[in-house]
C-alpha cells in the first residue's frame, strides 16, 4: 500500500476498532424471530458504514427474509470488477453461561476482539469496508471497480440469496467474487481456500405411542422411539467411521498419491489438536489423516438428539417420540439432493418395527473448487505475501458456504476466498474472538490485492 494509505489506516485504527465493536454489539441472530429488529438494525448500520466509506448507490434491498445490503464504486474503466460478499448475521450465543464475557458486549483482551460474530463474519467483512475507505479518503479512487453484496441469512443456509442473485444478476455482474468468511490454515500461516465441502442437513423424527407410557406396564411390549432412533443412526456408520449408506461414496474421487503429497506440508499435529480439544485421541474414517478427513472426505455427523425425559432424576417411561438433527459434508461431485435420496432409501430399508419415521431436509449446498493456478488466485497469493510477509499455502476447507457455488454458477465468475480468521477462534462456539493483528494484516493484504488485479483484464 502507499505511504498515504498506510498513514491513514494507522491514524484511524482506533476509530475502526470502535466501529467493529459497535457492529459486533448488535445481536443479529438470523435464526431467531425475536432478533428480527436487530437484523434490520445491522443492515441499516452496514449501509451507513458503506456510505461513510465513500461507496455509491448504497441500498438496503428487501428479500423474502432478511435484507441484502448493496453498494458500489464503478469509476475504474477497463479494470476488473470485484463483488465483495459477506454476511452480517451471526449464530445464537447459547450456551451463554460458557462465555467469559457477555457475547453481545464485545471486549478487546490480549489483542483479540471477543464477541459473537467477531470472526464469523463481522470483523473479516469490515476489513473490506475499511480498505475501500482508506483508498477513497486518501487517493479519491479505487484501483478496481468494487460492488458489495452483504446478506443476513448465511447462518441459516441463505434461503433467499439464490433467487436474489438470479433477480439481480445484471446489477451484481462481476469478474470475480471475493469472500472473507473463514479461518486461515494456522496462526502465522496465511492460506487461500480453493475448495469447500457441500452440505446436506436433515431432521429425523420418530413417533411411537400416542403419549409417554409407564415402562413397567408397557416396556418390552411397545417399540421405544429412542431405542429405534439409536438403532437407525447406528446403521449409518460402521466401527471404522465409514458411512454405510449405499451409493454415498459413488461420486467421491479417490485421493491420489499426488493429492496426498501436496497436502503433506499442511498436516497438523494430532497430539496438539487432541490437547486443544481436550479429547483422549482423534477419530475418523479409517485410512485417512485428520486433514484428509476434515477437508477432502465426506462426513455424516449427528448434531443433536432428543427424546424422552430430560429432567432431574429418573422417569421410567417408554417415550412417545424421539428425533435427531444430522448433517453431511460433501465433496467432489456429490449432490445434496441425490445424497438425501440415498439417505431416505437407507432409512426406509432399516426402519425399526413399531414406529413411524419422517425425514425433513433442512440444508443443501454443493461443493466448490477453483484451481490454485487461476490468475485471480495467483494475484491473491502475491497480496498475502505482501500483507503477511509470508507466501500462503493452498487449502481445501472442511466447512461449507453453500452460496459460494451459487455465486459462481449464477454470475459466471470465479470465487476467491481470502480468509483472515484463525482455526482456534471458536467460530460458532462460546468465547468467539478475532485476532486484531489479522485485522491489520487483512487490510494490508486487500490493499495489495486490488493493486494486483489492475494488471488483469476486466470484462464485467
Amino acid at each position: 500500500m502507499t505511504d498515504q494509505v498506510k498513514s491513514y489506516l494507522e491514524k484511524e485504527r482506533a476509530r475502526h476498532l470502535e466501529e467493529v465493536i459497535e457492529f459486533v454489539r448488535i445481536p443479529s441472530v438470523s435464526s431467531s424471530s425475536e432478533h428480527k429488529v436487530h437484523m434490520k438494525e445491522a443492515a441499516e448500520w452496514l449501509a451507513d458504514s458503506l456510505r461513510k466509506a465513500g461507496l455509491e448507490h448504497v441500498e438496503v434491498m428487501q428479500t423474502n427474509g432478511h435484507p441484502v445490503v448493496y453498494g458500489d464504486w464503478l469509476h475504474a474503466p477497463g479494470q476488473p470488477t470485484a463483488l465483495v460478499y459477506g454476511h452480517y448475521d451471526v449464530q445464537p450465543a447459547e450456551p451463554s453461561g460458557e462465555w467469559e464475557t457477555p457475547p453481545f458486549e464485545p471486549v478487546i483482551r490480549d489483542g483479540k476482539l471477543y464477541g459473537r460474530g467477531a470472526t464469523d463474519d463481522k470483523a473479516q467483512l469490515y476489513t473490506h469496508i475499511k480498505t475501500v475507505e482508506a483508498f477513497l479518503q486518501t487517493e479519491g479512487r479505487l484501483p478496481v471497480n468494487i460492488k458489495f453484496c452483504l446478506e443476513g441469512e448465511e447462518e441459516i443456509a441463505s434461503p433467499n440469496l439464490a433467487p436474489f442473485l438470479e433477480q439481480q444478476a445484471e446489477r451484481l455482474a462481476a469478474d470475480l467474487i471475493v469472500i472473507s468468511d473463514g479461518p486461515m490454515h494456522d496462526e502465522g500461516v496465511p492460506s487461500i481456500c480453493c475448495g469447500l465441502r457441500g452440505l446436506c442437513g436433515f431432521q429425523i423424527d420418530i413417533a411411537g405411542p400416542k403419549n409417554d407410557l409407564h415402562s413397567g406396564l408397557y416396556g418390552g411390549g411397545v417399540a421405544n422411539p429412542v431405542s429405534a432412533l439409536v438403532e437407525l443412526l447406528a446403521s449409518m456408520k460402521d466401527a471404522d467411521g465409514i458411512i454405510t449408506i449405499e451409493g454415498f461414496y459413488d461420486k467421491v474421487r479417490p485421493l491420489t498419491d499426488a493429492d496426498r503429497e501436496a497436502s503433506q506440508p499442511l498436516e497438523l499435529d494430532d497430539a496438539k489438536i487432541s490437547s486443544e480439544l481436550q479429547v483422549p485421541e482423534l477419530y475418523g474414517e479409517k485410512g485417512y489423516t485428520f486433514l484428509e478427513r476434515t477437508t477432502a472426505r465426506p462426513t455424516l455427523e449427528i448434531n443433536g438428539i432428543y427424546g424422552g425425559y430430560q429432567g432431574e432424576g429418573l422417569k421410567p417411561i417408554v417415550p412417545a417420540s424421539a428425533g435427531a438433527k444430522v448433517s453431511c459434508r460433501l465433496v467432489d461431485e456429490q449432490d445434496p439432493d441425490e445424497i438425501m435420496a440415498l439417505i431416505r432409501r437407507h432409512i426406509d430399508k432399516h426402519k425399526p418395527q413399531g414406529v413411524t419415521v419422517s425425514i425433513q431436509q433442512s440444508h443443501r449446498g454443493k461443493p466448490f473448487f477453483i484451481p490454485p493456478d487461476h490468475p485471480y488466485i495467483q494475484a491473491a497469493a502475491s497480496a498475502y505475501t505482501d500483507g503477511f510477509g509470508k507466501a500462503p499455502v493452498y487449502i481445501r476447507s472442511g466447512g461449507s458456504i453453500p452460496i459460494v457455488e451459487v455465486f459462481s454458477r449464477v454470475l459466471g465468475a470465479p470465487v476467491v476466498m481470502m480468509d483472515f480468521g484463525l482455526p482456534g477462534e471458536n467460530m460458532h462456539g462460546p468465547n468467539e474472538h478475532f485476532h486484531l493483528e489479522n485485522f491489520d494484516k487483512g487490510i494490508a493484504t486487500l490493499c495489495r490485492y486490488w493493486r494486483e488485479l489492475q494488471s488483469l483484464p476486466g470484462q464485467a
